[in-house]
Order: C-alpha cells, then structure tokens, then sequence
C-alpha cells in the first residue's frame, strides 16, 4: 500500500464519507494542504474544513497502517 491509499484510508478512519479530490502523487503536509474538501454540495475549498482531519492527525494514522 503506498502513501496515497494509506493517506485515504486514514481520512476514511477518522471521518469516514469525507468528499475530496487528491491529485498528488506523494503525501506530505503540503500536498495534503492542496486537497480540495468538498462543501456546500458540490464546492470545493482548499480550506480544511474538518478539525479531525488535520496533516498530523492523519499522518499520525498513516503510520499505523
């Protein structure tokens, strides 16, 4: 498993259902910052808005996997 599907599963984990777009190829904290979160039905922001789902957080669960 690579980065990117532990970074999904981890997001799934923590928030589970969590609309977004990754197009990155690597997972770092500033590709994790270029992810657009879905809101509104259909808009997207690259403003997390999910507490819980912050790069540590998610990072923190990457490494479990």
């Amino acid at each position: 498993m690579n980065d990117v599907d532990k970074m999904f599963l981890a997001i799934e984990t923590l928030k589970p259902n969590t609309p977004l777009v990754f197009t990155g190829k690597e997972v770092n904290e500033t590709t994790f910052n270029q992810i657009k979160w879905e809101i509104d039905g259909g808009n997207f922001t690259t403003t997390n808005p999910h507490s819980e789902l912050s790069y540590s957080s998610v990072k923190s669960e990457m490494d479990k996997l």
